[in-house]
């Protein structure tokens, strides 16, 4: 039994880390004003950034065609593949997972399962990863996809903006939400929610901030052994000193990698993203 995994660009799994699991990437769409390129292959974190500061450029992002799925699904069977398990991000954020579906569905249905990871970045990667290894030890496609989903409904995701504003324009929080990041000097605290992007707290400092982060990814993880991942954009060295109080209050933490966030997320945040994913072994008690 040999089954494929498939995921998307927003999954933002670590350099090296696909081609290692053998996991195909199909990339979602950038707009920078009049520029339109793939995330992560043709825009760079860097550029979205500096086209957000410049209003006279529009910054926009797309899903996949279905046809690309095709493309690669077929692919993936005639080289062959029996199976596919096709995990990707929330469909609450994107339509990225109907395209996927679409696509499926026009090629059989029956070989290729489709996964809403009800969830983003590493809440995804990790979940795309742990697929990876189900396919290598040979496990049928529905429990490959059952690793996935487990994974991911472990995972929880905290994170920090400096504004809501472009989470608003975006259409991923609504406008009565986007007042909790006006006030001057406040950082919001953000987390997944069953796949969508809810408010959770506000703190007074970007300090305050990665210390609160540092706190709910310690609740989080509970008192097994936990996977975490720190996400940034154009902020290597907060994400550093996020990483070092993960570690030194997480001993029992197998890994914790580091990775920006691509075009499509950088995009919807704006800059001075910064977050945490924590992946427990079982859920904390």
């Amino acid at each position: 039994m040999s089954v494929a995994v498939v995921t998307d660009s927003t999954s933002y799994l670590p350099q090296g880390v696909a081609s290692g699991h053998g996991i195909e990437v199909v990339p979602l769409r950038v707009t920078l004003g009049r520029r339109v390129g793939r995330d992560i292959l043709d825009v760079l974190p860097a550029e979205v950034t500096e086209a957000l500061a410049d209003r006279a450029v529009s910054v926009g992002t797309s899903r996949p065609a279905p046809v690309e799925f095709v493309t690669r699904y077929r692919e993936l069977l005639d080289k062959g593949a029996d199976e596919i398990v096709s995990v990707h991000l929330s469909r609450d954020l994107s339509g990225t997972w109907e395209s996927a579906r679409l696509a499926a569905r026009e090629i059989d249905p029956n070989r290729i399962r489709v996964i809403d990871s009800r969830s983003t970045a590493m809440g995804l990667g990790f979940a795309v990863v742990a697929a990876a290894a189900a396919a290598a030890d040979g496990l049928t496609g529905e429990k490959v996809a059952a690793s996935a989903i487990d994974v991911a409904a472990r995972g929880r995701m905290f994170f920090c903006v400096d504004t809501l504003e472009h989470l608003r324009r975006g259409g991923r929080i609504g406008p009565a939400v986007a007042w909790l990041g006006t006030a001057l000097s406040v950082k919001p605290l953000l987390h997944m929610v069953d796949g969508r992007i809810e408010p959770l707290e506000k703190v007074r400092t970007a300090g305050r901030a990665v210390a609160r982060m540092v706190e709910l990814a310690v609740q989080a993880a509970g008192s097994g052994e936990v996977d975490l991942a720190v996400h940034h954009l154009g902020g290597a060295a907060r994400a550093e000193e996020l990483v070092g109080r993960l570690v030194e209050r997480l001993p029992s933490a197998r890994r914790c990698v580091v990775s920006e966030v691509g075009a499509v997320l950088g995009a919807h945040a704006g800059p001075g993203l910064l977050g945490v994913v924590v992946v427990p072994d079982r859920p904390p008690s």
